[in-house]
């Protein structure tokens, strides 16, 4: 299966816009990267319509980026083909604010029998056998208690 290519067509007040933004060197080395990719791919009139190939060779770039910025230009426009692109990641947290409560109110008693205090891995395994939560990794442990800066030494 062949993968769809991108025509990228810039007018001239884009063309110009993007020159004033390379020449300028005020800013961003990614968005001065990403604006001569387009005016290398430019197949318009004026446009020297290099391939792709070409274009990872002179910009010294990989060539999904060259991809990328042409897609984003088809589909976006000039300005978020510009820009980088935010992450669609949804994490999911592993203790909302009930959980937090329990953590804390854990690490605050005493500890178990025959340990002098507690442990990051201790109190996730206790988080666990409690049944707060289904899983919990000793890092989730040491991130909520230094957010609520709360010493177990």
């Amino acid at each position: 299966m062949a993968k769809k290519t991108y025509i990228v067509e810039l007018t001239s007040q884009e063309r110009k816009e993007l020159r004033q933004l390379i020449n300028t060197g005020r800013t961003a080395a990614y968005k001065q990267r990403h604006a001569r990719i387009l005016l290398l791919a430019d197949q318009g009139p004026d446009g020297p319509a290099i391939k792709d190939q070409d274009i990872v060779k002179a910009l010294n770039c990989g060539r999904t980026a060259v991809e990328r910025v042409r897609k984003r230009f088809v589909h976006e426009g000039l300005q978020q083909a510009l820009l980088r692109h935010k992450s669609q990641r949804q994490y999911q947290r592993r203790l909302d604010g009930d959980g937090e409560a329990h953590l804390i109110a854990l690490a605050c008693s005493q500890p178990p029998q025959g340990f002098k205090r507690w442990t990051m891995r201790l109190l996730a395994e206790r988080m666990v056998a409690l049944e707060y939560v289904d899983s919990l990794s000793y890092q989730t442990v040491r991130r909520t208690l230094k957010k609520t800066n709360l010493s177990l030494g």
